[in-house]
């Protein structure tokens, strides 16, 4: 059934998608001029740091098998990257668009939805740039299996649209949540072996691991990237799916209930 206007809900709704895609979008890219620089210098330091410390223990080359550190740590840091986007900057999203919310066509899921989708394509650009200047610099970090990687990196994405549709509204309604997530961010980076590889952990500690759905992520994504890679140990798609999932449903469902009171300011 159309509308007053003439168009269906479907054409609404992605008008307003469009439109406010246009708006994070521009925001990101050119209203700080030192955005993307950020985006690429955070990685770029953390590499450089890791890479210092590992070359100072004995045997760091044997830790990982059948890949290598350097091109191991890059997947990861931009696997996790992309999922601390979703638990970061979804904080912000529905409180940015406050002024937007006098239109009834606007929701506060549209503002979670564009903002994960704009985060997302622009870590894929930024993982883009580290694959080609590793291939310049000689390091071995062409996909094996680029279907994998395909399916490692929508995964991930699709399990950081899910952390960011439930902590959008938990920071809203509790704001102490989001101070709460900030605190854990490197610690949730350490015990999902984005740094340091969880294979070498006894497996008494490992089992509690990888509960972590974001581990088997960036096992999934590394293990498309090298072919003969061990992944840790109980590595699984279906639970990272589970997981992915249930974080979507219990997300909108969220937004469903409390549409109301994420409108008021």
């Amino acid at each position: 059934m159309s509308t007053l206007q003439g168009r269906t809900p479907w054409q609404v709704t992605r008008s307003v998608w469009f439109a406010m895609f246009m708006r994070e979008a521009v925001s990101r890219t050119m209203a700080d001029r030192m955005g993307w620089f950020w985006m690429l210098f955070e990685p770029v330091a953390m590499i450089t740091i890791m890479v210092l410390i590992r070359t100072q223990l004995r045997g760091a080359s044997r830790l990982i098998v059948n890949a290598d550190f350097i091109p191991w740590m890059i997947t990861g840091m931009m696997g996790f990257f992309l999922v601390r986007e979703g638990l970061s900057r979804s904080q912000g999203a529905i409180n940015s668009a406050q002024a937007l919310f006098a239109y009834r066509q606007v929701q506060p899921v549209d503002t979670v939805l564009v903002r994960t989708w704009v985060d997302g394509m622009l870590r894929t650009v930024v993982f883009v740039v580290f694959v080609a200047g590793g291939l310049l610099l000689g390091l071995d970090i062409f996909p094996d299996n680029t279907i994998r990687v395909l399916l490692g990196w929508t995964s991930l994405w699709a399990l950081a649209l899910g952390f960011a549709l439930v902590v959008s509204v938990a920071a809203k309604l509790v704001p102490e949540t989001g101070k709460i997530i900030n605190m854990l961010s490197l610690p949730l980076m350490i015990i999902s072996g984005v740094i340091l590889p969880l294979n070498n952990l006894p497996h008494r500690i490992l089992e509690y691991l990888m509960l972590n759905p974001i581990a088997h992520g960036l096992e999934l994504l590394r293990a498309g990237f090298f072919e003969h890679y061990h992944t840790v140990h109980g590595t699984s798609v279906l639970y990272l799916w589970l997981w992915i999932l249930g974080l979507n449903a219990l997300g909108l469902l969220m937004h469903l209930r409390y549409k109301e009171r994420l409108k008021a300011k």
